[in-house]
């Protein structure tokens, strides 16, 4: 091993706004101290921050003229946590996208208000 994984970092217009979307999504801690760097923190001490990127170009998915660069994908158990969850993300800030329409397993991709595509991937845990 050369390395460990410090944490995952996502570019992004406002970085504490996009870290108080996702840590509505996964419950995780917050650090937007800095105002071009906010961090999300779990319990078990995985991290994504976030880092201020005046001039982003969101991707567009799925074109591939501003592809999705990058994406996280979320874990929900069925397709009905799946229909709550959408609905909760929505609330907060994200725009639907795309349903693979599978019936015991599939994904939902939505963007963030930043315009990084995410899935939420039901049937799969």
């Amino acid at each position: 091993m050369i390395a460990t994984l410090q944490c995952t970092v996502i570019d992004c217009p406002d970085p504490a706004a996009l870290a108080a979307f996702y840590g509505a999504i996964l419950g995780w801690r917050v650090d937007d101290s800095d105002p071009e760097w906010a961090t999300l923190t779990s319990a078990d001490g995985q991290r994504i921050a976030f880092q201020l990127a005046p001039d982003h170009q969101s991707p567009r998915w799925p074109d591939p003229a501003r592809p999705q660069q990058m994406h996280l994908d979320f874990d929900v158990p069925t397709i009905e946590d799946a229909e709550r969850a959408q609905r909760e993300v929505i609330a907060l800030g994200a725009t639907f996208l795309h349903d693979s329409r599978g019936e015991r397993s599939g994904f939902r991709v939505f963007s963030d208000p930043a315009g990084h595509p995410f899935c939420l991937c039901y049937g799969q845990i």
